[in-house]
């Protein structure tokens, strides 16, 4: 036989009564009923956890000891039942979020503080991860939310433009062309090129192409990279020059200019992306954030 949550129930209602009666009619059970329940909860764990009398009923040493475990037990379960109705609703839980270098620049930090005001209660794991990376671990349920660069995704996801962004030129900061010269993208075809990695980003790395092509020129790709820092270092130390989304350019502070390409057709969107039926009640929250 085993200790079922009856029987502490049931101790526990006689260890602050200390009294068979009134903890019976506080149970509503019989008095002999509840006797027996405590005699064989007494057995089952084989020691006396009340003394009693015909005048009084006290609690042994074992038993002050057991009714101090059985408290926390019930105030655990009380917190616990509370925890599982805020998961429930999603104001307790875990959003895992994977993201590009380029989201955690603008949009995820406003999304973080946001979460924070009205969610406090839900923790976000987050990890910068690739488009194709995130598209998988996303239809895996892997992870809850992704921010991304892409058209198109599979059907079982769903997603959102969340910005549109211009793209903007990278150039070493002794640079001879300035914004006041600059006129198109061509003016730098005689340089070498620092690309993002197609594997990394292949919406990026097609328009940073076509941005060339317009202005009738192949670039010279020396560099590849999946890191902005990476490529603005690579600028900096005059290997190449770069083309990356605008709001990159936020919160580096490097010997490299930029030159906003503000005039051309080609612009880059990022998406928040999620599967849909996705169960975790924390996600329904902050989409609508």
């Amino acid at each position: 036989m085993n200790i079922e949550l009856r029987h502490l129930e049931y101790f526990r209602a006689v260890a602050e009564e200390l009294n068979f009666g009134r903890a019976a009619e506080r149970l509503f059970i019989s008095q002999p009923g509840l006797s027996r329940q405590i005699k064989q909860m007494e057995e089952i764990l084989a020691v006396q956890l009340f003394e009693r009398t015909k005048r009084r009923v006290e609690l042994t040493a074992a038993g002050h000891y057991l009714k101090s475990e059985v408290d926390y037990i019930f105030n655990h379960l009380e917190l616990t039942k509370t925890q599982l109705k805020e998961i429930a609703i999603g104001n307790i839980g875990e959003l895992r979020i994977g993201f590009l270098g380029s989201a955690a620049h603008t949009i995820l930090p406003e999304l973080l503080v946001k979460i924070s005001q009205h969610f406090p209660g839900i923790q976000t794991t987050m990890e910068e991860l690739s488009n194709t990376l995130q598209i998988e671990m996303l239809e895996k349920d892997k992870l809850d939310l992704g921010f991304v660069r892409l058209a198109r995704v599979p059907e079982v996801l769903q997603m959102k433009m969340v910005q549109e962004d211009t793209f903007s030129l990278v150039l070493p900061s002794d640079h001879d062309l300035s914004e006041d010269k600059f006129k198109n993208v061509s003016q730098l075809k005689e340089e070498n090129f620092i690309f993002f990695s197609h594997d990394y980003s292949s919406i990026y790395y097609d328009k940073i192409m076509s941005i060339c092509e317009d202005q009738n020129f192949s670039p010279r790709i020396t560099h590849k990279s999946v890191h902005a820092l990476t490529i603005f270092k690579l600028v900096e130390a005059g290997l190449g020059v770069a083309i990356i989304p605008t709001s990159l350019q936020q919160g580096y502070d490097l010997k490299v200019k930029f030159i906003e390409l503000n005039r051309i057709k080609q612009k880059t969107e990022l998406y928040s992306v999620w599967k849909k039926g996705n169960r975790n009640p924390a996600l329904e929250k902050v989409l609508g954030c």
